[in-house]
This record gives structure tokens, sequence and C-alpha cells, in this order.
């Protein structure tokens, strides 16, 4: 055993790099600027934050992914059928003037990504929820020409809330190029 050694083998550790995806606050700063374990919360605008309107602080912020958003629809459609059929006597009309409000909701609680998805998910959710209201009679095959009837009759109402949609996102996506764009203006 020529090559065998005696004792302890030695161990070879070297210096291994971590990787942050944030640095510690006591990092940034300068010991001089450091504070201690009480800390005064700075307003968001005090601070360089965005500004909010008093009606934009009252919603709540957009956080529905797409599918969030398209079954946050279908349910609150769904919900509102159900409304409909038990105290209006399955009236389409207030089934199609409660859509409008879920159409815009919809809208305005998807995530900036996702908004997209808003104007496509609310038709869908309109027709999952005018199934209980539909009228249809007699089976499967009577119950789907009752949808499709409803679908067919009230197709203002699918539009309408379908166009408070695709507006909303419009607008939406276009305040969000707005502000990407507005800091490049500033330093040109």
């Amino acid at each position: 055993m020529s090559g065998a050694r005696s004792g302890p083998l030695p161990a070879y550790f070297g210096a291994v790099e971590q990787y942050r995806t944030r640095s510690a606050p006591h990092q940034q700063r300068p010991p001089a600027q450091r504070q201690g374990p009480r800390s005064v919360a700075v307003p968001a605008q005090a601070a360089g934050g965005p500004r909010r309107s008093p009606l934009a602080r009252r919603m709540p912020r957009p956080r529905l992914t797409g599918l969030g958003g398209g079954l946050f629809a279908c349910a609150a459609m769904v919900l509102v059928g159900g409304v409909c059929w038990l105290l209006f006597g399955s009236s389409l009309f207030v089934y199609g003037l409660l859509f409008l409000p879920v159409a815009a909701a919809t809208a305005l609680w998807v995530r900036p990504a996702d908004l997209i998805t808003a104007p496509i998910g609310v038709p869908i959710a309109f027709a999952a929820g005018v199934w209980p209201i539909s009228g249809g009679s007699g089976g499967v095959g009577g119950q789907l020409m009752g949808l499709v009837s409803a679908l067919s009759l009230h197709a203002g109402w699918l539009y309408a809330g379908t166009l408070v949609a695709a507006l909303i996102a419009v607008v939406r996506k276009a305040v969000l190029i707005g502000r990407r764009r507005m800091p490049r203006r500033v330093t040109q």
C-alpha cells in the first residue's frame, strides 16, 4: 500500500458563491445611513411611487391570471344565472344587465400580462351562466336548443359585455405602454 495515506483525508472546500435575487437592505446603504429596528413608513407618493386616484385606492389591484379571470367570470355568471332563475323568473334582460358589470370587473382585475384573456373569457362566461335560464325542455337535446336560442336571441348583451371588457383591456394596455415610454422621453 504504497499510495495509501494514513489518517483523515484532507477536505477540499472552496468558496461557494451564493446568488441572491435581492440584496439585503443593510447592504444597500452605507453604515451611517442604516436605520435601527424602528423604521418610519413612508407613503408611496413621498417615496416616488405611483399616485393612485381615490377611486383606484378603493378598488382591489389586478391580481387574476388569465385562467383565474375566466373562472371568476364563469362562477359569477353561473351565480347570476341562478339568482335570475330564482328571483326574476328567468329574466334574460336582468341576466344581460348584470353581465355588464361582471365583464368590467373581469377586465379590471386581470393581471396586466393577461389583459388579452379578458375579452376572450367573458363570452364563455356568458354562455356558461345562461344555461339555468335558457328555458330548454326535455332531455339533453332540448336543453341544448334552449341554450342556443338564448344565446342567439340575446347576442346584444353578449356583444356589449365583450365590448366593455375589450375597451377596458385596450385602455389599460395603452396606459401601461404610456408609463413605460414616459421615462424615455424625459431622458432624451
